[in-house]
């Protein structure tokens, strides 16, 4: 199957980055890790700092709204950085979409990026697929549950190179969730594009369903490593060559 973005009205490609540009290993055995294994040292050394104080109260708001809906939290017992490490450590394990806790990962990698320890990872079709595009030209823009920080460490700093020049546009959960349609229309308006100009790709069948329902153009990426899936009625690619 091969998808023409001028044969369906394409003017904008937004995309997931776990299992669509990115092997979802990536995310759960380097980044993840990574971040965990360095949060008690980050806030240590930067708890003072005005950003980190300030995702700190954000992250303090959703303790208090996960305690008031009785999600039992761990406490926090004391208004200090590292009083947050239980209630963190118990949003990564259970991969809660928080945005403290996005913020704050995305800090620690910042951190990982500058000293080389880390180097972000996409698939091998994916710089070709931007070059591409850009040619058609369509805009290409990036939705992700990880901040719009670490979304701009990722993509700048590939083996590829940098990729951040050929990206329009980074939307994070301060878009809203990305499985309701009201999202997808708010990133259609940043865009400055109909909905129906947009192509939506994820590895998710919950956000394309909610993409689809706001008009956008969805595909379904099937990658090596992700989760399977069944959703026979979005049309499926493996790999952004099918993408033209």
């Amino acid at each position: 199957m091969t998808f023409r973005l001028t044969d369906r009205g394409v003017r904008a490609v937004l995309l997931d980055i776990e299992g669509t540009t990115t092997p979802l290993a990536f995310v759960y055995d380097v980044l993840f890790p990574f971040a965990r294994t360095h949060l008690r040292e980050y806030l240590h050394g930067h708890g003072g700092s005005g950003e980190v104080q300030a995702a700190l109260e954000k992250l303090h708001d959703e303790w208090r709204a996960d305690a008031a809906a009785r999600q039992d939290p761990p406490d926090w017992p004391e208004d200090s950085p590292l009083s947050a490490v239980a209630y963190l450590e118990w949003l990564m394990d259970r991969d809660l979409k928080s945005p403290a806790l996005k913020l704050l990962q995305g800090y620690i990698w910042e951190g990982g990026y500058r000293s080389g320890e880390l180097k972000g990872m996409v698939f091998p079709d994916v710089r070709p697929a931007f070059e591409r595009w850009r040619a058609v030209p369509v805009d290409i823009a990036i939705y992700s549950s990880g901040s719009v920080l670490a979304q701009r460490l990722l993509f700048g700093a590939t083996p590829d190179g940098d990729l951040t020049p050929f990206l329009a546009g980074f939307f994070d959960t301060g878009a809203g969730a990305k499985t309701s349609p009201n999202s997808y229309r708010r990133i259609a308006g940043s865009l400055g594009r109909a909905p129906g100009e947009i192509l939506f790709v994820s590895d998710v069948p919950a956000e394309l369903n909610a993409a689809r329902t706001a008009g956008c153009q969805v595909l379904l990426a099937e990658r090596p490593g992700n989760r399977a899936v069944h959703a026979t009625e979005v049309e499926t690619i493996r790999s952004f060559d099918a993408i033209e």
